[in-house]
């Protein structure tokens, strides 16, 4: 029970990763906070994990706008009193040239995938201060950590998360707060079906030159936020933990 007693958000918590991530915390004695805009979902998420003796609770959520921020943080502290843990899960994929990247899409995908990590941390880092401790788990990908065709979008989005952990990690260091990144390659979930949709073969195929030769599962992310997330990483703040099946390792 790693995390007894500790309140979680877990943002994007609906599907894929982030349901992954919320059960695994959930199991690991926090009480998990659930947020996303696909209420049928979450609902259905935060009510498995009641009738499996964990404590959650779902909360409709659009990660781009403050004044929703502003109201999950307020639930979450009338019900359960503080905010232990903070996982920015949420975002959007999207694969195009970089001369067909239209303005509109860039701030829709600017919007969920930066903005949200960002209001997340505006909101929530100042009562993990408060308290003088917390951790903080930012979702970036491979994508921020280097380059690839059609990505100029989503792989800016996820530099632009990298290094706002890392300054964020410096700024809140002093309050006993930490702030890391993780950096997933692609993980069987409804994005990896769709980079698998745009590159015209199958989802399983996206792994077979990874040096593991497969792609990842969600509970493969979800055991290093639990690390992350838990006392056991208690010197670490402001790193990128990637988990790639060795995609990134070769040359």
């Amino acid at each position: 029970m790693k995390l007894q007693g500790k309140v979680a958000i877990v943002t994007g918590a609906a599907v894929g990763i982030g349901r992954a991530v919320a059960e695994l915390f959930a199991k690991e004695g926090a009480k998990v906070v659930l947020t996303d805009i696909k209420e049928k979902e979450g609902m259905e998420a935060a009510k498995s994990i009641n009738g499996h003796s964990g404590e959650a609770l779902f909360i409709r959520h659009d990660v781009s706008k403050e004044d929703e921020w502003i109201r999950v943080v307020n639930e979450t502290m009338e019900k359960y009193g503080t905010i232990d843990i903070l996982v920015n899960n949420a975002g959007v994929y999207y694969i195009c040239p970089l001369a067909e990247t239209t303005l509109e899409k860039w701030n829709w995908l600017m919007g969920i995938n930066v903005t949200g990590v960002f209001l997340g941390m505006k909101h929530v880092l100042p009562i993990m201060a408060k308290n003088r401790k917390g951790s903080v788990i930012n979702l970036s990908s491979v994508a921020g950590l280097g380059g690839a065709a059609g990505h100029c979008l989503y792989g800016a989005s996820k530099g632009a998360v990298r290094i706002m952990t890392k300054d964020a990690a410096v700024e809140y260091g002093p309050f006993n707060v930490r702030i890391n990144s993780v950096h997933p390659a692609y993980i069987h979930t409804a994005m990896a079906e769709y980079g698998a949709e745009q590159a015209k073969t199958d989802v399983e195929k996206l792994g077979e030159n990874y040096p593991l030769g497969r792609i990842g599962k969600p509970e493969e992310v979800a055991k290093a936020c639990l690390f992350l997330a838990s006392d056991d990483s208690s010197f670490i703040t402001g790193e990128e933990m990637v988990i790639d099946g060795g995609m990134t390792v070769k040359l």
